[in-house]
């Protein structure tokens, strides 16, 4: 069974052998409705997206020949939606199709039921992805019919002959310490005890990426390794035309020393539907020492959050601290920070209420709703399970 002739090494299908290369937030018309947004924009504004771009040229050499790439973009529906997830998507997803881009977001109810997320309830999972997409549409992600919502469940049960073959493919083509090395897009470790179905996991995201036709996937850095993976898969087949991989920085916890945000700490970030003393409070106990940028959140979510959003930082304050002044961009505000000029108890409030303008809208519609204040009700009641 285990030997191959030559012809058993050929890809799984041939629709996979080559790419198809032929208080709002920001956001500006497609190109497709914008004829003068030039290449070199289109390529700034898409790349202004990724903390890592794997590669510039080939980005460049997609929109060349390419009107309207396609993005793939990813999420488990594992709880609570926290502000990197909801405002910094909402962001990208604008970015992206500002600057002609189609994206598909792939809702991954079977990846989060792999991971055991919701005690592997198949059923509370898909409520958490509908609670997921009513808040992407309240913050104001632009719908305009180039973002596409996919179940992963359905969409493999509808082209099954197409995906699992692929999967099949990709899991004999690598030696088990591969595949286990991308288990951070999992949130694991290789140290942690999988199950079989933490295995598999890595080899459907990686197939993800050519069942969808994807040209570019922006995830954030923790799923690098599996995006490599599939460019790593390419090369196995001898397909020219590899994924780009656009990788978005990692917003961190609000407490000291915390790399990412978790859901099962409350205090480590503001969730989308927070009410606003929530936040003010959070924001309040934050780690934010006089002086320093390095490892400070709130300089994070005011670079990444805040100033995307708004193109500006208002900060207001006593005439005898200085009196109110408006940032233009981050590199002011770093030096007067680093200087002392900026104190955290002036940033801190004017973070608060710039977040709390952002969140409104959402609050908005899960108290006006009906079926997003069901689905919210629904979503808190469940235990978060890792």
């Amino acid at each position: 069974m285990a030997d191959q002739s030559p012809a058993d090494q050929t890809p799984p299908s041939s629709d996979m052998q080559s790419l198809s290369i032929s208080s709002q937030p920001p956001s500006s018309s497609s190109s497709s409705s914008n004829p003068q947004i030039s290449l070199e924009e289109r390529f700034r504004i898409i790349r202004s997206i990724g903390e890592e771009c794997i590669q510039e040229d080939e980005l460049l050499n997609l929109l060349t020949h390419k009107p309207e790439p396609i993005c793939y973009d990813g999420f488990e529906p594992s709880g609570r939606m926290h502000i990197a997830q909801g405002v910094m998507k909402v962001i990208n997803v604008n970015k992206l199709t500002s600057a002609g881009c189609r994206v598909k977001i792939w809702i991954a109810d079977w990846f989060a039921q792999l991971n055991n997320k919701m005690g592997g309830d198949l059923k509370k999972i898909k409520v958490v992805g509908q609670y997921l997409i009513e808040i992407w549409k309240a913050v104001g992600m632009d719908l305009n019919g180039k973002v596409e919502f996919l179940w992963s469940s359905d969409e493999i049960n509808s082209r099954a002959s197409e995906y699992w073959p692929l999967v099949m493919d990709i899991a004999r083509r690598n030696k088990l310490p591969r595949i286990m090395r991308c288990c951070q897009i999992m949130g694991r470790s290789e140290q942690d005890e999988l199950s079989a179905a933490q295995i598999l996991y890595p080899c459907m995201q990686c197939a993800d990426i050519f069942f969808l036709k994807a040209d570019i996937c922006q995830l954030g850095m923790d799923q690098r390794k599996v995006n490599v993976l599939a460019r790593e898969y390419c090369d196995d087949i001898k397909r020219k035309n590899k994924p780009i991989i656009l990788s978005h920085h990692m917003l961190p916890g609000l407490q000291q020393g915390q790399e990412k945000m978790s859901k099962s700490d409350p205090s480590s970030s503001i969730f989308m539907e927070d009410e606003e003393a929530e936040v003010n409070v959070k924001i309040k106990k934050a780690y934010c020492p006089p002086k320093v940028v390095q490892g400070n959140p709130c300089l994070e979510y005011i670079k990444y959050i805040i100033f995307p959003w708004f193109n500006e930082f208002k900060v207001e304050r006593s005439a005898d601290n200085g009196g109110d002044k408006t940032y233009k961009d981050f590199e002011e505000l770093v030096s007067d920070y680093e200087n002392g000029q900026l104190h955290p108890g002036d940033l801190k409030p004017a973070l608060s209420k710039a977040l709390n303008k952002i969140l409104q809208p959402v609050r908005d519609h899960f108290n006006n709703d009906a079926k997003a204040k069901d689905l919210l009700k629904r979503v808190k009641s469940y235990r978060v399970t890792k």
